[in-house]
C-alpha cells in the first residue's frame, strides 16, 4: 500500500475525523430544522381557507408536517412577543379604566341586529344580558382577578333560573346533540370567587346551546388561557362573551334558539396602555383549532352583533383600539408559552 493510500485510510479511520463529521452533520440538521420551523411558522399564519387549499397543490404529508410543527411553534413565538402584533392603545394613565365587572361599560345596542328584549341581570361576580325571546343569554361580562384563591370543587347540577319565566330546564338540552355551554365560565369564576359564585354559573340563564367541538375545544381553551395565563402576565382580565343569533335553528323539541356563532372579547391593561383581543367562532368550528385563526377586530364584531363595546372609552381611544386586528393573543412570557401548549393539548 502506498504512503498516500495509508494516509487517506488513517484520515478516514481517525476518531477526530468522525467527530468533526458528526458536528458538521448536527449543524446542518439544526439549520434545516430551524428553516423548516420558520417556514412552518410563516405557513400557519395564513387563513385556514388558504391552508386547506394547499392540500390540493402540495403533498399531504408536507402540508400536515408544516401545520403540525408550525401551530405550536407559532404559539410559542407569539407568547414570547417575537412574532405577531397586538391591538394596543397607549394611554398616559389607565387607572380610571376597568371596573368590578365591565372594562369600559356594558354592550350598548346600536343597530337592529342586536335583540331588543335584553334584560340585564347582575349575578354577583358576573352580569348577563338575557333574552326571553331567545331563551338564553345574549352576552355576559365578568372580570378575572389575578389570584386564584379557591380549589376547584365538584361541578354542581344545572338549574332553572327562577328569575326568568322563560329560563329553560336542564332537561331541555338532553339528547339534542348540543352541550350546555357556559357564558360565565365555571373554572374562572369558581377559582376566584368560590362555590357560591360557581353555582350561579350553572343557572340555565347562563347557558347557551354549543356544539361539543366548540364547547370542549377552542371555547374552553380561550377561557383557560384567560384565567391561567393572561392573569399571570397582566393581572386583572376583563371578558365579554356573547352569542350571535340569526334565527336559523331551535333546539330539538323546544323554542330555544341555537346561536349561529359566539364571540369573546378579552381586555387587559398596564400602567401605560390597554390591549384587547376578540375571537369569533361559528358553531361548526373544527375540534381543537388554534385560537389565532379566529381573531377578529372589535369593529367586525360590532358590525356582526349590533352592539357597541367599550362605549365608555374616549372616542379616539375606542376607535383606535377597536379598528385594529391582532395577529396573536397578548404575549404571556417564556414559561406561559409552554403552559399554553398544555392547555391546548389537554384531552386531545
Amino acid at each position: 500500500m502506498s504512503a498516500a493510500k495509508r494516509k487517506r485510510k488513517n484520515k478516514f479511520g481517525s476518531l477526530v475525523f468522525w467527530r468533526r463529521a458528526a458536528r458538521r452533520a448536527a449543524v446542518c440538521l439544526t439549520l434545516i430544522s430551524l428553516l423548516f420551523c420558520l417556514t412552518a411558522n410563516w405557513f400557519v399564519r395564513h387563513p385556514l381557507e388558504w391552508i386547506d387549499a394547499k392540500y390540493d397543490s402540495l403533498p399531504d404529508f408536507l402540508v400536515s408536517g408544516l401545520v403540525c410543527i408550525g401551530e405550536p411553534f407559532a404559539d410559542i413565538t407569539d407568547s414570547w412577543g417575537i412574532t405577531g402584533s397586538d391591538a394596543v392603545c397607549e394611554i398616559a394613565d389607565t387607572s380610571h379604566i376597568g371596573g368590578r365587572i365591565f372594562f369600559a361599560g356594558p354592550p350598548v345596542k346600536k343597530s337592529p341586529k342586536a335583540p331588543d328584549d335584553i334584560i340585564i341581570s347582575e349575578k354577583g361576580e358576573f352580569t348577563i344580558g338575557y333574552s326571553n325571546r331567545l331563551r338564553h343569554p345574549v352576552w355576559c361580562a365578568y372580570r378575572i382577578p389575578e389570584e386564584a384563591k379557591f380549589p376547584i370543587a365538584k361541578r354542581p347540577g344545572f338549574k332553572k333560573d327562577k328569575a326568568f319565566k322563560s329560563s329553560p330546564k336542564a332537561a331541555d338540552y338532553a339528547k339534542t346533540g348540543y352541550d350546555r355551554g357556559h357564558m360565565a365560565p365555571n373554572y374562572a369564576i369558581m377559582s376566584r370567587f368560590g362555590e357560591e359564585a360557581q353555582r350561579k354559573t350553572f343557572l340555565m340563564s347562563n347557558v347557551v346551546p354549543q356544539t361539543p367541538e366548540l364547547n370542549r375545544g377552542i371555547w374552553r381553551e380561550i377561557e383557560h388561557r384567560s384565567a391561567d395565563l393572561f392573569t399571570s402576565k397582566w393581572g386583572n382580565v376583563w371578558v365579554i362573551v356573547g352569542a350571535i343569533s340569526e334565527g336559523c335553528e331551535t333546539l330539538s323539541g323546544t323554542d330555544i334558539d341555537v346561536p349561529t356563532a359566539f364571540y369573546q372579547i378579552i381586555a387587559v391593561k398596564s400602567d401605560s396602555d390597554i390591549r384587547a383581543v376578540a375571537f369569533l367562532c361559528n358553531q361548526e368550528v373544527p375540534w381543537k383549532t388554534w385560537p389565532r385563526h379566529h381573531i377578529v377586530s372589535i369593529d367586525e364584531l360590532e358590525e356582526r352583533t349590533g352592539f357597541d363595546f367599550f362605549s365608555e372609552l374616549d372616542d379616539p381611544i375606542e376607535e383606535e383600539l377597536e379598528s385594529q386586528t391582532p395577529t396573536r393573543l397578548p404575549p404571556t412570557g417564556f414559561i406561559n408559552a409552554f403552559k399554553s401548549l398544555k392547555i391546548h393539548f389537554k384531552d386531545f
